[in-house]
């Protein structure tokens, strides 16, 4: 199919490029960008007057629920969501029912996912059998079956010797190894430790939760030249740790939440249930360091951690609720008021959305590697088109994920998704926005 977008902004954060002009796509690829010849013939065109044309977005935390919990997620509706958020690519967690570690299982998800054509799916491997932190899996069969990296998801790995081998194992083989940093004992609590975790009566999870973790990665690292990615961060020390250790030259990388990049502590209200988040909330420094570091380059990506929860598990006191909340669909919008309140402008929010979580996926994203996260004629056609004047209110009830909690419900967003191509195909059309 050929496709024509017309009178477009069109922003390629990768290559610093920000200018109207058209973009020709055919057979899944962008044939030109500007310099159109004369004799393309589209099948449809497209007017994106008024609208950003950007690479599609690449989110790098995502439950999709399935298998195992699709009473509070389908395959079919997670992935609406994405793509009607504007993302084209995918990495989901390990941390299914049974868990990721076996390539029969990777490659049923996968199957599933391609068949829906719509957002390209890149699972994460489970590090250890079941998730048990005691054993670990078959990395080199789990990546032919197309894991692009390893992960213990949200459950700590305790034992430090364990964590060396699979260090050592993965730095081998050059696979990567996404850990979220939290000490076990440490980090059993509901919300961030501070005044008003103590005032309410909620266990607390200290920041040291997070750097006791990221001082043993990190030293780990160090010994081992893995290449490790470090998920969600949450505090202003553990921002600053990365930094430090970036400076050194570390083979490191992190993401952080929206949640932590827009929300603190004092959000949960009167007991909100919503804001019952892993990591937990954290204190207004923390937010700003967060902020701070995603402007400038410390932090590399923002991820939507989109963790759809049914009602019945959010609906109890909010030490009981289920952690998590929706979020594929408000990903763009949080990224760009981020954006405008922070100063640093477009370009750098939607890069911490397209190339730069593209280069943390790297060599596991296999032929797309070259123009992934990017517009560039001759790579693959993941394009979305948004309009960045469009406002419009978080209405939970008319998201299309199945999980509809979220914290945000009654925010005014910037930027409205029109249309997302995969691979050069539409995946989702606004409906009253056809062209």
């Amino acid at each position: 199919m050929k496709i024509l977008i017309k009178h477009g902004r069109v922003i390629d954060p990768a290559s610093n490029f920000d200018e109207i002009c058209d973009v020709a796509v055919a057979a899944g690829r962008i044939v030109a960008i500007k310099n159109i010849v004369s004799d393309f013939a589209p099948s449809r065109t497209l007017d994106a007057s008024g609208c950003i044309v950007a690479p599609g977005l690449v989110d790098l935390a995502v439950r999709l629920r399935e298998p195992g919990h699709e009473h509070e997620g389908m395959l079919e509706s997670e992935m609406a969501a994405a793509v009607a958020g504007g993302i084209t690519s995918l990495a989901c967690a390990p941390d299914t029912e049974p868990v990721l570690d076996e390539p029969g299982l990777v490659e049923m998800l996968k199957m599933r996912a391609e068949k829906l054509h719509q957002a390209r799916v890149f699972p994460l491997g489970a590090l250890t059998r079941n998730l048990q932190g005691e054993v670990l899996t078959e990395m080199l069969e789990l990546t032919e079956a197309g894991c692009v990296a390893f992960s213990q998801a949200e459950v700590p790995l305790a034992n430090t010797q364990v964590l060396l081998r699979a260090l050592q194992y993965a730095s081998t083989f050059g696979f990567g190894v996404w850990l979220r940093p939290q000490e076990l004992y440490l980090g059993g609590g509901v919300a961030g430790s501070g005044p008003l975790a103590t005032r309410m009566g909620l266990a607390g999870v200290p920041v040291a939760a997070e750097t006791i973790a990221l001082h043993t990665i990190l030293e780990l690292t160090r010994a081992t030249g893995a290449r490790v990615h470090l998920c969600r961060l949450s505090s202003a020390a553990g921002v600053a740790l990365v930094r430090q250790a970036k400076d050194e030259g570390l083979n490191v990388s992190c993401d952080v939440s929206i949640n932590s990049l827009h929300l603190i502590d004092t959000d949960i209200g009167y007991f909100d249930s919503r804001a019952r988040l892993n990591p937990p909330l954290r204190q207004q420094r923390d937010r700003d360091a967060i902020r701070e570091g995603l402007a400038d380059g410390t932090i590399d990506a923002l991820v939507s951690d989109h963790t759809p929860v049914n009602e019945d598990a959010k609906a109890l006191p909010f030490a009981e609720a289920e952690a998590g909340a929706t979020g594929l669909e408000l990903l763009l919008g949080l990224a760009l008021k981020w954006g405008q309140e922070s100063g640093v402008g477009l370009m750098r929010a939607l890069a911490v959305l397209t190339c730069e979580p593209a280069r943390v996926l790297g060599p596991a994203l296999g032929t797309l590697q070259a123009s992934a996260g990017q517009l560039v004629a001759g790579g693959v056609a993941d394009i979305c088109i948004f309009d960045p004047q469009d406002e419009w209110t978080v209405r939970p009830s008319e998201l299309t994920s199945q999980g509809k909690h979220t914290p945000y419900s009654g925010y005014v967003l910037p930027g409205r998704v029109r249309w997302t191509m995969v691979g050069g195909q539409l995946a989702f059309e606004r409906v009253g926005h056809a062209a």
